[in-house]
């Protein structure tokens, strides 16, 4: 399973990014859950949002209301559309395929980051 992120970029406080991932050398890509998590300079690796098969969602407090994750499986692709961008927000973000339990999300596979700067 290969995961290719892209969309980080810099941005200025206030503005919006849309992540892609698209997912290549998966089968049955429908049947996973997927989700981003992202790591900040100097912390620990975060959850930020994950999506079910049936497309179910899940974010962090940090995000919510700010960032939507959607699928479109015919393309093997998660979006992280990212809203009213702060600067806490700044962080390589990985996208991820795994199993999602309840509310607990499983990691299975991770891309290779694709770092988000927020700043004027």
């Amino acid at each position: 399973v290969q995961l290719q992120a892209s969309g980080g970029g810099l941005v200025q406080p206030g503005g919006s990014l849309r992540l892609s991932c698209v997912a290549d050398r998966i089968q049955d890509y429908d049947y996973y859950a997927v989700g981003w998590f992202r790591q900040a300079p100097g912390k620990e690796r975060e959850a930020v949002s994950c999506i079910s098969n049936s497309d179910a969602t899940h974010y962090s407090d940090s995000v919510k209301s700010r960032f939507t994750i959607s699928r479109d499986d015919a393309k093997s692709t998660v979006y992280l559309q990212m809203n009213s961008l702060k600067p806490e927000d700044i962080a390589v973000y990985y996208c991820t395929q795994g199993d999602l339990r309840g509310v607990y999300y499983y990691p299975d596979y991770w891309g290779q980051g694709t770092l988000v700067t927020v700043s004027s």
